[in-house]
């Protein structure tokens, strides 16, 4: 009945598969450093378990065993040591494919000391995902335990290093996964697929340590804003000729569109697969809801507390238990419910479906065939679920200089600028630098001080610019001060560079020295004139009982000055004297005529005396 149940869900899934399945290989890049012939980049597939490196590199030389070369046995019973020597380059061991399971090999190499792992295929294919065996095969206990990285390289290749090994050449290689993920902005997203069933061995308890133990990490970059989280659950359906089977009524939901396998692989006992299909439709609901309320990182709580709390082991698997869990954390439980719906109805969950389609690979990553998966930024993850492992893949998701800070602490990564300030530009006395340390490596990037940007080109040269520029070691600029008075080559505006200040020569930056106006003879130049030089400047004086102009360099009497200023005074008194007279004689003539012939046309209208000849009335009454 087992080995029945058992293909009727290798059937299914296969079944699901053949209608949509696109697998994607995920790939890292080996460079070859020498000997000349080998020299160049080639890919090899990533391994799905010990830790691969995500964000950085490896560098080693390679190994091939003269004995076990296929590494299925321990190299212990050849006294064979891959540990590398003080000072020396890691070991990469290059085995061949066969005879044991690839996790086989690595646990093996690993073992004995080497570094990391090679396969050579042994045969001509494309490259294909090196995964851990299924839990019925057994004989694999160390898996989890595997730390090294992995990854398989093409029959061709591996041909080739080991044509260069037996010709007594040394293979130096670079195993580089800084490309292996996407890296665009400023915020990841990932995606986690799992399954809410502990009954499926180790990989079930390996799903249930990590969110365990990455839910510290995972909340705290989910409430600051860094990524953005969401989980995902494989569902299959039952082909439509099964639907009325009791293998499919009893481990669908909603008439056969949504299906899991037997979690004990046996029908007649324990829980069904409808039970682990409704339990993960109860998951992604809360996740749906806390996410609707601005809280999506409860999902980490509420998974974390029932696997604690409703171990399917312990026949709690239930969905009064998993609703308590929900009421502790203040979930809105009739929401939820809603979410769920009928899965006795006979027609589509919107829930399931959209989780269906989501498992349809889009763009550059493919279908989610494996349980567990992580895919971050759309590319998935290979390697064990180990909490410093995946948050080393997603910090290595963020772009250069936008990290969070976890990313950045001694246990994620190397930070280069200790190190001769990464070969970067430093300013030690203002303790400014252009060394940016990432996820991937260092960057030099002139950097922004106090709200001063500096430019140049990071590597040999920074200067602050612009204004505000002098309040930052005074620029980069000479300055001194001497006798009480302080000089500097920089100018606090949006200029930029030094320039030394007038009665100064010098590049500025380095030095500035006072320029002796008076032994040069650029100042003082009359000849009663005597020149003092000063920091900075010079005084001018003149001999005898002589003032200075220092506008018109010259020395004048100081009496001559008097006199000449009394003697224009008196001038300027006599011509407003003169100016006063002429401008009264002028307003008594104009005033005088013009009251004349005002006087003159009154006396007109009254005593016509100059028209006597004109009126003969007049005269005739005179002569009597």
């Amino acid at each position: 009945m087992r080995g029945k149940l058992w293909l009727f869900s290798i059937w299914v899934l296969f079944l699901w598969g053949s209608c949509s399945g696109r697998f994607v290989v995920e790939k890292n890049s080996l460079k070859v450093t020498s000997p000349e012939a080998l020299k160049g980049v080639y890919e090899c597939a990533i391994g799905n378990f010990g830790i691969p490196q995500y964000g950085g590199t490896m560098v080693g030389i390679v190994v091939y065993p003269k004995s076990n070369k296929k590494a299925c046995k321990s190299f212990d019973e050849f006294d064979i040591s891959f540990k590398s020597k003080p000072g020396g380059f890691p070991t990469f061991l290059l085995v061949d494919r066969g005879d044991c399971f690839f996790t086989t090999k690595a646990w093996n190499a690993q073992n004995a000391g080497a570094a990391a792992i090679l396969v050579a295929d042994n045969k001509v294919e494309p490259l294909i995902t090196m995964d851990t065996p299924e839990e019925d095969n057994g004989g694999d206990d160390h898996r989890e335990n595997i730390t090294i990285p992995s990854a398989l390289v093409s029959k061709s290749f591996g041909d080739s290093l080991k044509k260069a090994l037996e010709d007594g050449d040394m293979v130096n290689v670079n195993l580089d996964w800084r490309e292996s993920l996407p890296h665009p902005d400023e915020r990841v997203e990932y995606e986690f697929w799992t399954n809410s069933n502990d009954e499926c061995g180790p990989k079930c308890d390996s799903q249930i340590d990590f969110v365990k133990n990455f839910k510290g990490a995972a909340q705290i970059l989910e409430q600051k804003g860094y990524t953005q989280f969401t989980p995902h659950y494989i569902t299959w359906y039952c082909p439509e000729a099964f639907i009325l089977s009791k293998q499919c009524k009893s481990q669908c939901i909603n008439h056969g569109r949504y299906c899991a396998p037997d979690p004990e692989q046996d029908f007649s006992r324990g829980y069904d697969g409808k039970d682990v299909v409704v339990q993960n439709l109860r998951q992604v609901c809360l996740f749906k809801v806390a996410n609707e309320t601005g809280k999506p990182w409860l999902w980490w709580d509420y998974v974390t507390d029932f696997a604690i709390r409703c171990p399917m082991k312990e026949k709690k698997y239930t969905k009064e238990c998993a609703e308590e869990v929900i009421r502790s954390l203040g979930v809105d439980l009739r929401k939820i419910n809603d979410c769920i719906g009928d899965p006795e109805a006979d027609m589509d969950n919107p829930v399931l479906k959209a989780e269906q389609d989501a498992q349809i690979g889009k763009g550059s990553r493919g279908d989610v065939t494996i349980l567990p998966t992580l895919i971050i930024n759309n590319r998935q993850y290979r390697g064990k679920l180990d909490k410093g492992a995946v948050l080393k893949a997603i910090c290595a998701g963020f772009q250069e200089t936008t990290e969070p800070a976890v990313c950045l602490s001694e246990d994620i990564e190397t930070n280069e600028c200790l190190e001769n300030n990464g070969g970067c530009w430093q300013d030690k006395a203002a303790n400014v630098t252009a060394c940016k340390d990432t996820f991937r490596g260092r960057v030099c990037e002139c950097p922004v001080v106090q709200g001063v940007k500096f430019v140049g080109d990071g590597y040999t040269h920074c200067e602050a610019s612009g204004s505000g520029r002098c309040e930052i070691n005074n620029g980069g600029c000479w300055k001194e001060t001497k006798d009480g008075k302080t000089y500097s080559a920089c100018v606090d505006d949006h200029s930029k560079g030094c320039k030394c200040p007038p009665g100064f020569k010098g590049d500025g930056v380095n030095s500035c020295e006072d320029i002796d106006e008076c032994k040069e003879r650029t100042v003082c130049q009359c000849s009663d004139c005597n020149c003092k030089n000063t920091w900075g400047s010079y005084d001018c004086s003149c001999r005898g009982n002589l003032l200075y102009m220092r506008e018109h360099d010259t020395c004048i009497s100081k009496e001559a000055t008097t006199q000449v200023s009394w003697s224009f005074l008196w001038v300027i008194f006599l011509g407003l004297g003169i100016a006063g007279v002429g401008g009264y004689a002028i307003y008594k003539y104009r005033i005088r005529s013009y009251m004349d012939s005002e006087i003159r046309a009154i006396m007109a209208q009254y005593m016509p005396l100059d028209n006597t000849a004109e009126n003969p009335h007049r005269i005739q009454h005179a002569d009597i």
